[in-house]
């Protein structure tokens, strides 16, 4: 039987969740995509024999929404993050220092002048980047090559996070003992910090091991689920190492990438599934839009 459209009926003191239930009622375009994600979100974490993925872009981790994924490695909903080095980048930096809000409309030149780098909107001083990243990466790169002289990229995570506080991502990684795998660790700050400090140092950071876990974990999944926000390679590792064991049983995409250009970050997951990277009777929902915008919303029902 068909569904009635229903109108939205907004009202003083309704709470995300409420809100949105109604966008699934209402219909409409996005609105409702954004609450199929939220159930299947909200699936993940009812399911304890789904290994659940996490995967997102850096740049969203120099916003508020930082705090979101805060908590949802917090409340111990994910099993496993995917990410890029500019994850570690502005975790650590933002523990160290405070990033400000800008305006896409700024002047880059005047900016630079002024030793400022602009992401999008936001304005990050030098000062509060580069430099904190090194001064304050060094000597805690010292104290753990003092127990080990080769270690992998979730454990460097592990090891950070165990020397920083509850507002950052890496403490509760460490905390809950969530993988965290960075297939390119090699391409931001804290990578080039460890460069930097191999060249006097014994000190090696293998990302084969990164490799064994996440396989591991994927191998002895009953059950594999992912929110995969934006796409590049963390999203493609993500979907890679599920295409193993016949793909992801649940996913949701949130993008504004497109995909008529071909591009892994506007692939829909119909696409995934001829190549075995999400099951064909599973369950999948692309939203496209804005992390920052919607990620509070499908995360509603969980946090």
């Amino acid at each position: 039987m068909a569904r009635k459209v229903e109108d939205y009926d907004i009202s003083s003191g309704m709470n995300l969740e409420e809100l949105v239930d109604q966008m699934d009622r209402a219909g409409g375009f996005q609105a409702k995509n954004i609450s199929r994600a939220s159930e299947i979100v909200s699936e993940m974490k009812r399911d304890e024999d789904s290994i659940n993925f996490l995967s997102f872009p850096a740049c969203i981790v120099s916003t508020g929404t930082r705090g979101i994924l805060r908590d949802l490695l917090k409340e111990n909903i994910f099993d496993a993050v995917v990410t890029t080095c500019g994850t570690l980048d502005h975790d650590v930096a933002r523990y160290f220092s405070e990033y400000h809000h800008g305006s896409f409309e700024a002047d880059d030149k005047e900016l630079h002048q002024e030793e400022t780098h602009r992401l999008g909107n936001i304005f990050i001083p030098q000062s509060s980047y580069g430099e904190v990243v090194e001064d304050n990466l060094q000597p805690l790169l010292e104290e753990i090559n003092e127990q080990k002289d080769e270690i992998a990229p979730y454990e460097l995570v592990w090891e950070l996070g165990k020397r920083m506080d509850e507002s950052s991502l890496c403490y509760w990684a460490w905390k809950n003992k969530i993988p965290v795998f960075i297939p390119g660790i090699t391409d931001g700050a804290v990578g080039t910090q460890v460069w930097f400090f191999r060249q006097d140092h014994d000190f090696t950071v293998d990302v084969w091991k990164d490799e064994d876990e996440i396989s591991n974990m994927v191998f002895d999944a009953e059950r594999t689920s992912g929110l995969i926000l934006g796409g590049g390679i963390s999203k493609h590792h993500t979907i890679w190492w599920n295409q193993f064991i016949g793909g992801l049983d649940r996913v949701v995409y949130v993008t504004t990438a497109a995909e008529w250009d071909g591009s892994l970050s506007g692939a829909r997951p119909e696409e995934a599934i001829s190549w075995s990277k999400v099951q064909e009777e599973g369950k999948t929902v692309e939203v496209k839009g804005d992390i920052t915008a919607l990620l509070p919303l499908i995360s509603s029902k969980v946090l």
